[in-house]
């Protein structure tokens, strides 16, 4: 669908009352004149923005669907639990990083420039994952194997952490304020087709080569084609403009950009921070819950074929790309509380269901219940990429939103398989993670309800982005 194509959406009126933490501002005047948005110039900016995305979920993709071969070649045992363990163990080591990653890269865009950092995040995401194709297994080089998995994943962990903050602060600040959720719905409909890549490759690969194929050689395939993917997203990136927020801020400057201290996009926005991590925590334990562990789930906890249970999850991934830019623009009509409260509502009351079809075994019941999460998923990532930079005003987005999205993520988000995975082990209970996407939905659901809409408003500290053709007057 071209972003052309999406007629202009009437804008539901906010809450009532006293404003809320992470309040959408009403037009600033010292924000400075509207800003007439380039539909070509938009586009452009976000394909680059979910190239990157779609480069970081490929990664993650291979790496969830691949996790039992990679346990074998890395972490040589007799007990698949502990290889899984250890596996998701180096998964979730990256993530630790996110936060320090995102403490350098945010503060950096916010002072030289969101496009030169997102090119800078783009090179090393791709060098990382291309350097665990190149690494020896354990059998070659003993204990060394390991620790250089290890050593690749902490670079993608700490690039990542100005990754996704800042493209979405890209998307956000070059859209037109009526547009913003429909156009950044699309950095999530990026990460789906990146996962899709990833995990359709290993799938394919599992179901054509042999078993010793696949430990030898096969495994390294996907992650060596992440050095291609790096350099056309790179390309793409360093074709762009800096934003139009952004370069007003500049101007408004009138000299080098001052920095900004960590210490005010910490203490200085901790409300907005408050709300972020609330609202990360719900979108990520959800999508980590569906995307990157219910593949394993389905094959060691379940006993599930791996190849059926690939296929599975791949299908409830098509069906998210598939609706995904529609309940974007669903968010501009209506708001994107509605959306993202019938989300957390969705998973406190059909997290159980849904396991329970999935643990029935049958083919259709899988798809059943995947399904079901995965539609209540896109609650969060149609809205999402449009409802976190408008928590912050501009001449903090990147390095606060950075900080809050990273710390919510390592600490809940891409810890979700290795804790969902021990607790079942601990409890033997295997209902746990439609219990753990309950506890997230509470926190959520809160965090909703707390914060204001923002829905066809103008970023905090931005000046109203129109769409060519929309009188000032009018807005």
């Amino acid at each position: 669908m071209s972003t052309s194509q999406v007629a202009h959406h009437s804008v539901a009126p906010g809450p009532s009352g006293p404003p809320r933490a992470g309040a959408a501002q009403t037009p600033d005047p010292s924000a400075g004149p509207p800003t007439v948005t380039d539909p070509a110039l938009v586009r452009r900016a976000v394909k680059a923005a979910a190239l990157g995305n779609a480069m970081e979920w490929f990664d993650f993709g291979v790496y969830s669907y691949i996790a039992v071969t990679l346990g074998k070649v890395f972490f040589p045992t007799g007990n698949a639990t502990a290889q899984l363990l250890s596996t998701f163990g180096a998964f979730a080591a990256a993530f630790l990083v996110r936060p320090l990653g995102g403490m350098v890269f945010g503060p950096l865009g916010d002072r030289v420039g969101r496009q030169k950092v997102l090119a800078l995040t783009m090179i090393m995401m791709a060098a990382g994952t291309f350097a665990i194709g190149l690494i020896p297994s354990y059998a070659a080089i003993g204990v060394g194997a390991p620790i250089l998995l290890l050593a690749a994943r902490l670079v993608q962990g700490f690039s990542t952490g100005g990754e996704y903050a800042g493209a979405s602060t890209f998307i956000a600040e070059y859209a037109p304020d009526k547009r913003r959720g429909f156009l950044g719905s699309w950095l999530e409909f990026g990460t789906l087709a990146g996962y899709i890549g990833g995990a359709g490759l290993v799938t394919l690969m599992t179901a054509l080569l042999s078993t010793d194929d696949l430990l030898s050689w096969g495994w390294r395939v996907p992650f060596l084609i992440a050095g291609p993917m790096g350099v056309i997203g790179l390309y793409l990136r360093m074709r762009l403009e800096e934003t139009p927020a952004f370069a007003a801020e500049v101007a408004k400057a009138e000299t080098e950009r001052p920095k900004v201290p960590l210490r005010e996009m910490v203490t200085g926005q901790w409300r907005a921070l408050l709300l972020c991590v609330g609202l990360v925590l719900v979108f990520n334990v959800t999508d980590y819950m569906l995307l990157s562990y219910m593949p394993s789930y389905l094959t060691s906890e379940l006993g599930y074929d791996a190849t059926h249970g690939l296929v599975v999850v791949l299908g409830v991934m098509v069906l998210m790309m598939a609706v995904q830019p529609f309940v974007g623009a669903l968010t501009d009509r209506v708001g994107r509380r509605p959306v993202m409260a019938a989300g957390c509502a969705g998973f406190l009351l059909l997290s159980v269901p849904a396991l329970l079809l999935i643990r029935d075994g049958g083919l259709l019941a899988v798809a059943a219940g995947l399904g079901a999460l995965g539609l209540l998923l896109v609650c969060f990532t149609a809205a999402m990429p449009s409802a976190l930079p408008a928590l912050f005003p501009t001449r903090v987005r990147y390095g606060s939103l950075s900080i809050g999205f990273n710390v919510s993520v390592s600490l809940f988000g891409g810890t979700t398989p290795l804790v969902v995975t021990a607790l079942i082990g601990a409890t033997g209970d295997v209902m746990m993670p439609a219990y753990y996407m309950m506890a997230a939905a509470v926190i959520g659901g809160f965090a909703v309800w707390r914060m204001a809409e923002s829905a066809g408003r103008p970023l905090p500290g931005s000046p109203p982005s129109l769409e060519p053709g929309t009188h000032p007057e009018k807005v």
